[in-house]
């Protein structure tokens, strides 16, 4: 049961939040499309960016795009040239007013996504399935994660039929809700075809705080006898 859960959508609520923050009773179809378009057009403008993931709030009338990226100097660019013209389009996409933020992910190794997608380009170099997943295990476990799964499905290797070939290094609790569990799932174009690419990284527990409660001892008085 827990291999076909989603390990974000699982933990909603409990040690992970929302990507995309917003209520709304009307409009509640335009504004989800509209988030639809804007992560598609972050996805095709930002591919040498390394983002990690989008979060998406809408305050009032304008939208507040967040962008996680490995690599921020190139979204920004040079004098923040390319921040005014990804915010441009984006504006166009969704015809509202958007402020853009973009922040810098410190341990791109600890992202799934990113992981996926350095895997994803390893295969479309014509490197080796299992040595692309080997290699990418090993910078993470070194990186500080307690567990990490990659799994590879499509023509490994060219062969005509499809299979899938999964690799488990460390330890990775699927049930259990407060275990931080990062995923990301992509895409390698390859001449024989598409290869899909799943990484879940295990980087421990998050234990809530217990909060002391203040005891306060009451004194009395005790008769004294006569």
């Amino acid at each position: 049961m827990g291999q076909k859960v989603h390990p974000l959508a699982f933990r909603l609520g409990v040690n992970q939040d929302w990507r995309t923050r917003w209520y709304a009773e009307k409009n509640y179809a335009r504004f989800l499309l509209g988030d639809l378009r804007l992560r598609r057009v972050i996805e095709e403008k930002c591919q040498g960016g390394a983002v990690a993931r989008v979060e998406i709030e809408r305050p009032g009338d304008e939208i507040h795009l967040t962008l996680y990226s490995a690599r921020p100097g190139i979204l920004i660019g040079r004098g923040g040239q390319n921040v005014e013209v990804l915010k441009s389009d984006l504006e166009k996409v969704s015809g509202d007013k958007i402020r853009l933020t973009i922040r810098e992910v410190e341990h791109p190794e600890l992202e799934a996504l990113l992981v996926g997608r350095s895997i994803a380009e390893r295969l479309e170099e014509r490197i080796p399935f299992r040595r692309a997943m080997r290699q990418a295990s090993f910078r993470t476990l070194q990186a500080g994660a307690k567990g990490i799964k990659i799994k590879c499905s499509g023509r490994l290797g060219g062969l005509e039929i499809a299979r899938s070939e999964t690799l488990r290094q460390g330890q990775m609790p699927l049930h259990k809700l407060r275990a931080n569990i990062d995923y990301g799932f992509t895409e390698a174009h390859t001449v024989m075809g598409r290869i899909g690419v799943k990484v879940w990284i295990y980087k421990g527990d998050i234990i809530p705080e217990v909060k002391e409660r203040s005891v306060t001892t009451e004194t009395s008085e005790v008769p004294q006898g006569t």
